[in-house]
C-alpha cells in the first residue's frame, strides 16, 4: 500500500507539471451527485413529434416537428462526419425506427439525452457537408412549430474550413436562459468533500446513456439494464457503511469516456467498475455468461478486440468532438503506476472472478483484456464487467431478473469487501 501511494504521488505531480500541455473540455456528470441539478418535471419539457429527412446527396434537410419554439445549437464534427444539434431537454415521441435509415447526406441519426437539462440529436454522414441554414419556424398555417437542419455537400478542405471560423463544439446544449437549478456539475467541480472520511471510494460506472443505448435486444436496452444493476449495487455497497460509493451516472445520462475516468481519478478512487451487457452479431454464433476485462495493449482474442472497439466509440455516438481529446502525456512516473494499477485490476478481476462463478454462469472464457478507453485511469485498479449477452435468450432473461440481480450484486460486494479489505483496516486504524 506505501509503494502504490509513494506511485500516486509521484503520478499527481507529473500530472500537474504536464497540466499547461492538456486541453480537455470539461462536461457534465450524473444528476444524482449534486442536488442542484434536479431535472425539470417532464411535463414542462417541449415535445418532438415527428422528424423527417428531404433531399438528395448534394443538399438534405432535416425537420423536427416541436409542441413549442426552442432555442438550439448546431455544428458539424469530423472523423467522423457529423452534424449536431444541441437542445434544452426534450421528451423525444417520435415513431419506432426513426433515426435508424437515412437519406441523402445522412446515414443515420440518433437522439436523446446528454445531461440533465440537455439533449443532443447526432446525424452520421455520408461525407463532408456544411450546415448551411439552422433555424426554427414558428407554428403557422396549420403546422406546429419545426426546427430545420440544411444540409449541403462540401469537399474535405472546404469542411475543414468551415469547422475552423465556427465556435469550438462544447458538450452542453444550447440553453439561453436556463435557469441555474438545472445546470449540470462540471466534472472539475466533482471533488470529494474536505472531511476526515478515511473510507475507500468505489465508483460505479453503468456505461452508455441517454443519447447512447448500447445494445438493444426487443424493449430491453443495454443502457437501462446496466443503470438498474448499477444502483442495487450502490445501495448494497452503502448499506454496509464501509465505502463511499460515487455513481457515474444514475439516471439516463449521456456521459463521454473521458470524464467518467476523470470522476474516479478526481475522487481518487480505490476501485472503478464499469458495467455493461454486450451482444454478439449473429455470424460470430451465441455465447453467454459473464465476462470480466481488464486493460491491456493487445487483446487477449478477437471478441475482446471487438468488444473493446465498440465501447470506445461511445464518444463517436454521443458527438463528442474527439479531435479536442488530449493526447496521454508519455511520462516514466505514468508508465510505472500505470503497471502497478493494472497488477491491481487484474488481482480485482480474479477474485471476483472467483466470487461470481457460485452464483452467477460464466463465459467459457471469464478473464479477458484489451484497450478499453474507460479502464485507463493510471492510478485507479479498474475492472469492466461484461454482465452476459443480450444476444443470448438465457443471459437476458438473468438480466431482467430481480432474483438473479440480488445475487450477482451480493457477489460482487463480497469481492469488493475482499480486494479493499487493506483499505477498510487502515481506514479503522485511523479512527
Amino acid at each position: 500500500m506505501a509503494s502504490r501511494a509513494n506511485h500516486r504521488v509521484l503520478l499527481r505531480c507529473a500530472v500537474l507539471c504536464a497540466a499547461a500541455l492538456l486541453c480537455s473540455d470539461v462536461t457534465a456528470v450524473s444528476a444524482a451527485e449534486s442536488p442542484s441539478a434536479t431535472p425539470v418535471a417532464a411535463s414542462n419539457f417541449p415535445i418532438a413529434s415527428a422528424a423527417r429527412l428531404a433531399g438528395d446527396s448534394k443538399q438534405t434537410r432535416f425537420v423536427l416537428d416541436l409542441d413549442k419554439t426552442i432555442q438550439f445549437r448546431a455544428f458539424a464534427l469530423a472523423d467522423p462526419y457529423r452534424a449536431v444539434l444541441d437542445l434544452p431537454q426534450v421528451t423525444f415521441q417520435l415513431p419506432a425506427g426513426a433515426g435508424t435509415g437515412g437519406r441523402g447526406l445522412v446515414k443515420a441519426f440518433r437522439y436523446g439525452l446528454v445531461m440533465p437539462g440537455g439533449s443532443r440529436i447526432v446525424f452520421d454522414l455520408t461525407g463532408p457537408a456544411k450546415i448551411a441554414k439552422s433555424y426554427v419556424l414558428d407554428a403557422a398555417n396549420g403546422q406546429p412549430p419545426r426546427l430545420v437542419l440544411e444540409l449541403e455537400e462540401v469537399d474535405r478542405t472546404t469542411f475543414v474550413q468551415s469547422l475552423s471560423v465556427e465556435s469550438r463544439p462544447e458538450l452542453r446544449p444550447a440553453i439561453a436562459a436556463a435557469d441555474a437549478t438545472d445546470a449540470a456539475v462540471p466534472v472539475a467541480a466533482f471533488k470529494p468533500a474536505a472531511s476526515a472520511d478515511l473510507r475507500p471510494v468505489v465508483v460505479i460506472d453503468p456505461g452508455h446513456g441517454g443519447i447512447d443505448n448500447g445494445t438493444q435486444a426487443g424493449s430491453e436496452s443495454e443502457k437501462s439494464l446496466v443503470l438498474r444493476f448499477g444502483l442495487a449495487l450502490r445501495d448494497r455497497l452503502e448499506k454496509s457503511g464501509k465505502y463511499r460509493v460515487v455513481m457515474t451516472r444514475t439516471d439516463d445520462t449521456f456521459i463521454p469516456l473521458g470524464d467518467r475516468v476523470r470522476i474516479a481519478r478526481n475522487q481518487s478512487a480505490a476501485l472503478f467498475v464499469s458495467i455493461h451487457a454486450d451482444a454478439l452479431p449473429r455470424r460470430e454464433g451465441d455465447a453467454q455468461g459473464a465476462t470480466i476485462y481488464t486493460l491491456s495493449d493487445r487483446a487477449s482474442d478477437a471478441e475482446a478486440e471487438r468488444l473493446a472497439e465498440a465501447e470506445n466509440k461511445a464518444d463517436a455516438i454521443g458527438g463528442v468532438n474527439l479531435t479536442e481529446e488530449p493526447t496521454d502525456v508519455a511520462d516514466i512516473l505514468i508508465d510505472l503506476a500505470q503497471r502497478e494499477t493494472r497488477a491491481f485490476s487484474n488481482r480485482f478481476a480474479r477474485l471476483l472472478m472467483g466470487e461470481m462463478k457460485t452464483t452467477v454462469r460464466m463465459h467459457k472464457r471469464p478473464l479477458k483484456s484489451a484497450g478499453f478507453k474507460v479502464l485507463k485511469a493510471p492510478d485507479v485498479p479498474s475492472v469492466l464487467i461484461e454482465l452476459g449477452y443480450v444476444s443470448n435468450k438465457g443471459d437476458l432473461e438473468h438480466l431482467v431478473s430481480e432474483n438473479w440481480r440480488s445475487r450477482t450484486v451480493g457477489s460482487m460486494a463480497q469481492a469488493i469487501d475482499t480486494f479493499l479489505a487493506k483499505r477498510l483496516a487502515t481506514a479503522g486504524a485511523a479512527n
